[in-house]
């Protein structure tokens, strides 16, 4: 038995200290010290020894095992230090090199344009309120003043969810002011930014998702003329002091009077040109009084309250802001046109 323990000292000490990684000496380990291991192999043939031998065997096989876990030991460490080595000159840095600098994002011209109208909003004591994209019928039409049969409740203008179209993707963002009524408490200033869906035809001006930003103000004695006023205030304060603005006469279900307003074509300045469809003028919103029964619908007395709302397109704001000819660029996320601003 001694001889066997021998040649497997002889043996275990050359292979492990030939291993070349973490586990090839760990499957040594396993063959020399395991359980079912070579050595419990020899210490099981213990019993074919006499009570003076025992003993002798005994000692010998705990010094032949403590002298293996030692040399493993030994080897795990060599080859940690060795792999560490190799890890540091693989990760090693020049720190003599110059750095490189981060490349950072910004906001997209459209969410500049948004902040731009908040704040201007903000500073006119308006608050923002926002809702649901997905919007029932009633609040997208119906307690709008658009009765069964506008053309804008066909299928072939909105996008619906069920048969019975009483569910759609909102045409804008305008069910809030209708929220906003229904829950809040009079006097009412308010502005509704937000995604809005209609099926249009991609151009250089239209889309079938775009953004919207709706306001209103519901007060006693409010007119038209603090429509006019205010949204001219704004329209300065966006494209700066002197911008040329019309107001044409027009007709929403839901104000009464209503009218369009135009700012004058930034590209072509009113001469015409493919942006303004050579009309010199840009169409940005769409406003007028509320409606009457709009009010009324929702719990105001119109004898003794009015107000006026708006609608505009928060991307046709950008492309004046940024003098941006074609709307399909902002949707494109092209690099080499955000790099811009």
């Amino acid at each position: 038995m001694r001889e066997m323990m021998l040649k497997l000292q002889e043996a275990a000490l050359k292979a492990i200290r030939e291993s070349e990684d973490a586990e090839s000496l760990e499957a040594l380990r396993v063959r020399y010290l395991g359980k079912k291991g070579e050595l419990t192999g020899i210490l099981r043939q213990m019993g074919k020894l006499s009570a003076e031998e025992r003993p002798q065997m005994g000692q010998l096989a705990n010094q032949l095992r403590a002298e293996l876990e030692a040399s493993i030991e030994e080897r795990r460490r060599e080859l940690n230090e060795a792999k560490l080595a190799r890890k540091m000159l693989q990760e090693t840095v020049d720190v003599t090199l110059p750095g490189e600098t981060p490349r950072l994002g910004h906001k997209h011209p459209m969410y500049n344009a948004l902040d731009q109208i908040k704040d201007i909003f903000i500073a006119l004591g308006f608050t923002i309120v926002d809702g649901p994209e997905v919007e029932l019928s009633d609040y997208n039409f119906t307690k709008l003043n658009i009765d069964e049969g506008h053309p804008s409740r066909e299928w072939t203008d909105t996008f619906y969810f069920d048969r019975e179209s009483r569910v759609c993707l909102r045409t804008q963002t305008s069910p809030m002011q209708v929220h906003a009524m229904e829950t809040q408490p009079l006097p009412i200033r308010m502005i509704a930014p937000g995604r809005v869906y209609r099926k249009d035809e991609v151009d250089a001006t239209h889309s079938p998702m775009f953004h919207q930003i709706e306001g209103m103000v519901i007060d006693k004695g409010v007119t038209m003329s603090d429509l006019k006023a205010t949204l001219n205030l704004v329209v300065e304060r966006l494209y700066g002091t002197g911008t040329v603005t019309r107001f044409r006469p027009h007709h929403f279900p839901f104000t009464e009077p209503s009218c369009e307003m135009d700012i004058q074509c930034h590209k072509c300045g009113g001469k015409g040109c493919p942006t303004c469809k050579g009309e010199g003028w840009i169409e940005i919103l769409g406003a007028g009084m509320v409606h009457p029964k709009v009010l009324a619908g929702c719990g105001i007395d119109p004898d003794v309250y009015s107000g006026w709302a708006f609608g505009m397109g928060l991307e046709r704001l950008a492309m004046g802001e940024y003098k941006i000819t074609d709307l399909r660029l902002i949707f494109e996320n092209d690099v080499r046109f955000l790099e811009q601003f």
